[in-house]
């Protein structure tokens, strides 16, 4: 008996399926008679303009244009619709019931740590993009896979086919990494092109994949040798687009002193790294120079 009456009391309790909840409330003080009064809230998208009293409604009004609430409410004034930050685009408009949504321009990700939108990272020389960042996620990368390279800095270019050196009186003078291509000659360029001509091919890429740092670069960029002695000029210009602009120009004699220059500027490293690849175009020059030499002997003495 007890069970049966404490289901008829929970039933009687519970509120009729779908029925509305009922309209907010706030307690307010009759201005006129100054007795306490339970006053409706307004909904979203307005606000309280007047008060109940003892006789009268709440009345509420629309938010203005540039203005909203998205909550019941009883203030006197609509919220001021927010600004998107630096580096963010609008994605919704605000409306009477809802501020502005933003979201990070092209380009950009939002970084919740720092609740801020930074650039999406660039893939650097030797890797290339997995996935391209979007307005939430920054740019993730990994290595170039075998056979395949970049020399560029980007955060969209995905890596590229070494070029093979199998055509007819082509020669492979450098194997190719995940930072440069294949290094080819020809047969005819064996006797007229040194080490250092074909070194100058790669030397783009090998500053930017080797990361040195600004002071540094700056550095190097004052020791590069010249042929009338004067300093590298183009001071508005981006460092590696004047080392690069030194590299287009230099001469064979030059491109073999960089190792040495990186080295004594306390780039060990980096210095180390290319006079292993200018040794090894020596070694294979020289091996194709042998094998010719040979061949052309043969040839001469048939």
């Amino acid at each position: 008996m007890i069970l049966l009456l404490l289901l008829l009391l929970s039933m009687l309790a519970a509120p009729l399926h779908g029925a509305a909840a009922p309209r907010p409330t706030f307690r307010d003080t009759d201005p006129t008679t100054g007795v306490s009064v339970r006053c409706d809230s307004c909904p979203p998208g307005s606000y309280l303009r007047s008060s109940c009293t003892a006789t009268r409604k709440s009345e509420c009004e629309p938010c203005p244009t540039g203005s909203f609430t998205e909550l019941w409410n009883y203030i006197g004034k609509c919220l001021r619709c927010g600004v998107c930050d630096h580096n963010q685009v609008v994605r919704t408009q605000c409306t009477a019931d809802s501020d502005c949504q933003c979201e990070c321009r092209q380009g950009y990700y939002f970084k919740k740590d720092y609740g801020m939108c930074y650039s999406h990272s660039a893939c650097p020389a030797g890797q290339e993009v997995l996935a391209k960042g979007t307005a939430e996620e920054d740019t993730v990368c990994h290595d170039c896979p075998n056979g395949t390279f970049s020399d560029t800095v980007s955060a969209h270019k995905n890596c590229t086919l070494h070029k093979s050196c199998d055509a007819p009186g082509t020669e492979l003078v450098l194997k190719g990494s995940i930072w440069h291509d294949s290094v080819c000659t020809t047969c005819n360029e064996l006797t007229s092109r040194d080490g250092g001509d074909y070194l100058k091919e790669i030397l783009p890429s090998f500053f930017l994949h080797q990361k040195i740092n600004i002071k540094r670069l700056r550095r190097i960029l004052h020791k590069l040798p010249t042929e009338n002695g004067k300093k590298q000029g183009g001071s508005g210009l981006n460092l590696h687009v004047r080392i690069n602009n030194w590299v287009s120009s230099a001469t064979a004699s030059q491109i073999r002193q960089l190792p040495s220059i990186l080295t004594k500027l306390g780039a060990d490293s980096a210095g180390e790294r290319l006079q292993n690849k200018l040794h090894r175009i020596d070694s294979n020059l020289k091996e194709l120079c042998n094998l010719r030499n040979e061949v052309d002997v043969v040839v001469f003495s048939g």
